[in-house]
């Protein structure tokens, strides 16, 4: 399967949702998403990015990695250094997790390591069509 990617690195800090938001949207629209699956998208870009956001990531910016695919966009959101992000049962990770179950088809965290340290993304993907 072809795959575009798109990267992109804003400040973490609320005023910058927007444009994650409608940057994930025109990469939906561009895909040919319904216009009920391009408002899930945008969605589940939103709640990543602030989620990303609460992670503090050590640079102050926020890293998301778009994946464009027939039917199918993904986003990655690199979380702050080291974290696994909050404890199941929390308040933030219950409200995360049913937003996202909701609107997401798929979502986990996912850790890597490179050379320089250890990272965990959130890991999001949206297919066209999936939910109705």
């Amino acid at each position: 399967m072809d795959q575009d990617s798109v990267i992109l690195s804003v400040p973490a800090t609320a005023a910058y949702a927007r444009s994650v938001r409608m940057l994930a949207a025109s990469l939906a629209v561009s895909d040919e998403f319904s216009v009920d699956d391009v408002e899930d998208v945008r969605m589940a870009a939103e709640e990543g990015f602030v989620y990303a956001c609460g992670t503090k990531p050590a640079s102050g910016s926020c890293e998301i990695s778009f994946g464009i695919a027939p039917g199918e966009v993904t986003m990655d959101f690199v979380l702050g250094e080291g974290v696994d992000g909050p404890a199941e049962g929390e308040d933030t990770f219950d409200l995360v997790e049913l937003l996202l179950s909701a609107i997401c088809d798929e979502y986990s965290l996912i850790d890597y390591e490179d050379e320089d340290g250890l990272f965990t993304t959130l890991h999001l993907v949206k297919r066209a069509g999936a939910r109705e």
